[in-house]
């Protein structure tokens, strides 16, 4: 027993390296959004930003898990569509602005707009099924308003 336990330290360490590691590797696409991001994120030209805003303690929040980051990791690859949160409890201006007074609350913006707010089921595949099709239409009418211009 002696002879393996002076292993111990070093292999439990090399355990919690992996795990990192392993953890960092399967991390998701979801970008947090703050009061000094916002605005800038969400106004990039021809992309879609679907955006999660919660609060900590909300109990509906809490009980989405891992969703947002499945979600994220869903998204992954799906040019022009980015997948967001804010924390209405550390960005409440950015909350006020964009018209937030429920949590979770699931919209999407395009160019700077909130085209969109989800209100369906809570699970990756409703959730990719919406955000593809609406960033898609909100991309059709930006084209054909930018055509109008011309």
């Amino acid at each position: 027993m002696k002879a393996n336990s002076r292993f111990l330290p070093r292999t439990s360490s090399i355990i919690v390296l992996l795990l990192t590691l392993t953890i960092a590797d399967v991390k998701s696409e979801v970008i947090t959004l703050t009061a000094d991001t916002f605005s800038d994120k969400v106004k990039e030209k021809d992309t879609a930003w679907f955006v999660k805003f919660c609060v900590p303690w909300c109990k509906h929040c809490k009980n989405l898990g891992s969703l947002w980051e499945d979600m994220g990791k869903a998204m992954e690859g799906e040019d022009e569509i980015e997948i967001g949160e804010v924390d209405c409890g550390a960005s409440k201006a950015v909350c006020s602005k964009v018209d937030i007074h429920s949590y979770p609350t699931f919209k999407l913006f395009y160019e700077g707009d909130a085209v969109a707010k989800y209100q369906g089921p809570r699970d990756v595949e409703s959730l990719k099924a919406f955000v593809l099709e609406e960033a898609e239409k909100a991309a059709a009418k930006a084209q054909l308003d930018n055509d109008k211009d011309l």
